[in-house]
């Protein structure tokens, strides 16, 4: 489910960039100790190019195991 007020439609630049640091727990500009790839993970909806629903599914996919039993557990390959 997509929330209507954080599509890139409904916002500006600016707001999408405070939804990111926002979601993340940056305060002015400022992140203790976050991953810089996390951050710029999101570039691309701050830009207006990709949904955040759509950068999350992709990397989300990166952790995906399929399972030897025929399901698809996801999370840690080493369980």
């Amino acid at each position: 489910m997509i929330k209507e007020d954080i599509l890139i439609k409904n916002t500006t630049r600016e707001q999408r960039e405070q939804i990111v640091n926002d979601a993340l727990g940056i305060v002015d500009g400022l992140c203790d100790g976050c991953s810089q790839g996390i951050i710029s993970m999101y570039d691309a909806y701050i830009d207006g190019l990709k949904e955040l629903d759509e950068i999350n599914r992709e990397f989300n996919a990166h952790y995906e195991v399929d399972d030897k039993r025929g399901g698809n557990r996801g999370g840690c390959s080493m369980i």
